[in-house]
């Protein structure tokens, strides 16, 4: 059986961010005592396993989920997650291409997406297709409400 890539169905997915947002991130917008605090926080809610894989590991990695809105330009980080260097990968296989490691990334997103080398060209082609897309937006509005749970709301 043939596995049908649809975005959302692969529990691995590659995320290429808009060229004019490449860089920009948390870790270099906040200080490094608040950025260790969001990384900390997730390492803790994975449980000393990968988020994706689900792979235990001792060396966990910080991932930025963002959420790119075509209609309203809207760029909106989603979740920070833990993954394992190998997922990491994956997710930004742009990066990934550019350093060598493409064959290793593409064993590991078919291995866990259970699917074909076929399957993976197929999804990439997809990535590559919505980063052209997004590409066509030249200034991304951000939302960060996502990070209102770690402030203290409440009124004394």
């Amino acid at each position: 059986m043939v596995a049908v890539f649809v975005k959302g169905t692969m529990k691995l997915e590659f995320e290429l961010v808009p060229d004019s947002v490449w860089g920009s991130n948390l870790r270099s917008l906040l200080s490094k005592k608040a950025w260790d605090f969001l990384r900390k926080d997730a390492y803790e809610r994975a449980g000393g396993k990968c988020c994706i894989c689900g792979k235990p590991t001792t060396h966990l990695e910080a991932h930025e989920k963002w959420e790119y809105d075509e209609e309203t330009a809207v760029q909106k980080l989603a979740d920070i997650l833990a993954v394992c260097k190998s997922c990491h990968s994956v997710i930004h296989i742009g990066r990934t291409q550019l350093t060598g490691g493409e064959e290793r990334a593409q064993k590991h997103f078919c291995k866990v997406n259970g699917c074909t080398y076929v399957e993976y060209r197929k999804a990439l082609g997809h990535a590559n297709e919505r980063h052209k897309r997004l590409n066509l937006i030249n200034e991304w509005k951000l939302d960060v409400s996502f990070l209102e749970r770690y402030v203290n709301t409440e009124k004394k």
